[in-house]
């Protein structure tokens, strides 16, 4: 009788070990895929290279975030959401319960509401009953920039910038710009991470405006 037909093959199973080492390996490949995509969520070619308001002011940026959104209205009908941005203002419509968990006490507006429609440099728009950022600029209808204080203790210096621009065919592009220009030798491990929260709830915030803009009933127009 031939011994050969009773024969079996056996593979050896991977050790557990080894699954969580290519695991590792491939979650490592991944973030810079990961950190690109949010650096640069929704956004066209055209406005990753764009010079914005308040470029500026940190032209040495070290680490660049271009964010954007289609919306489906005229700048007019999406500059009032962006005006009221802010803690104790119309907050941020995002994602209220995980900024709340670090104590922002912020609650979104689902109006655009008129006591919050006037912004000059020099203002102040809080992040955090404790944390500020001063106004920049503001070009009425189309860009906000917010800039971290001169006396900031952070490690680098931060401007974020909200920008209104008409799409060609009546709607808008929503673009949302942040610029960190490091201070320190370990402003990166600051920042980085930082930036990385700020792609989650800044794709949060982009998507909620969409949300509320569609209510073209809740919205107010600007004088002139």
């Amino acid at each position: 009788m031939d011994d050969r037909r009773h024969l079996t093959l056996r593979i050896p199973l991977p050790r557990r070990r080894d699954l969580a080492r290519s695991a590792v390996a491939l979650g490592v490949a991944g973030l810079p895929v990961l950190r690109a995509w949010g650096l640069q969520w929704g956004a066209r070619e055209d406005e990753l290279e764009a010079h914005l308001p308040g470029d500026c002011l940190a032209p040495d940026a070290d680490l660049v975030a271009t964010r954007a959104i289609g919306l489906a209205a005229p700048p007019q009908d999406v500059w009032p959401w962006v005006v009221q941005l802010g803690q104790g203002r119309g907050g941020f419509s995002s994602y209220d319960a995980l900024e709340n968990l670090a104590g922002c006490r912020i609650r979104s507006a689902d109006r655009a509401e008129p006591a919050w429609q006037d912004l000059a440099p020099g203002d102040t728009v809080r992040l955090h009953p404790r944390v500020a950022l001063e106004v920049a600029a503001v070009d009425a209808g189309r860009a906000l920039v917010l800039r971290s204080p001169c006396d900031a203790a952070a490690p680098y210096r931060f401007t974020w910038a909200f920008v209104v621009r008409p799409d060609g065919r009546g709607g808008t592009r929503l673009v949302v710009r942040e610029r960190y220009a490091y201070l320190t030798a370990w402003a990166r491990f600051a920042a980085e991470p930082a930036c990385a929260v700020s792609a989650v709830m800044t794709r949060g915030l982009l998507r909620g405006v969409r949300r509320r803009v569609r209510g073209a009933s809740n919205v107010i127009r600007p004088a002139g």
